[in-house]
């Protein structure tokens, strides 16, 4: 028996586009006036998203230009020791913008063999918002937000470690 729901998952996509473009149509054509809101706001949208999206394309290309897996895995690869670790909490920490668009990066990333410890480092990492810090410290004093910061660092590394562990034991019990 053939298995056929893969192509009605691909047109479901397409009913759903289409579905949106005529509701904005209808608008477009019965309220015009509520219409010229809606493309603002998406405007506006696009205009904050789209650096973000360059950003990340202009990382990715220039990852893909001058950095190779071996330089990749062994800095972040199956034998990264604390450089590794370093890397993972420092860009993580840096890192701005929605996480969403660092997605396709760290997908690119994974592929070329950068452990799954070290996403994650990176992804903890990310709570750590340096430009919120002043408000932070504002709120809590300085004990309290140095203490909170340090430790967050510190916790990725065994979140990396407990995660990517998890992952290789659902990896073997599929196998």
């Amino acid at each position: 028996m053939e298995d056929n729901t893969k192509p009605k998952k691909k047109m479901g996509k397409w009913y759903f586009l289409i579905i949106v473009i005529l509701a904005y149509l209808s608008i477009y054509f019965f309220l015009p006036d509520k219409m010229m809101p809606i493309l603002n706001f998406y405007i506006k949208l696009i205009l904050q998203i789209l650096p973000i999206f360059l950003l990340v394309y202009a990382i990715m290309v220039l990852t893909n230009y001058f950095v190779n897996n071996k330089v990749l895995q062994k800095y972040m690869g199956e034998e990264a020791g604390i450089k590794g670790w370093a890397i993972s909490i420092i860009t993580g920490i840096l890192s701005m913008g929605p996480v969403y668009m660092w997605y396709p990066l760290m997908k690119d990333l994974k592929n070329k063999g950068i452990k799954d410890r070290f996403l994650v480092a990176f992804l903890y990492n990310r709570g750590i918002k340096l430009q919120w810090a002043p408000m932070l410290i504002l709120y809590f004093g300085w004990a309290f937000s140095l203490t909170l910061l340090i430790v967050m660092a510190i916790f990725s590394v065994p979140q990396g470690i407990i995660t990517e562990k998890l992952i290789g034991a659902k990896g073997n019990l599929n196998n």
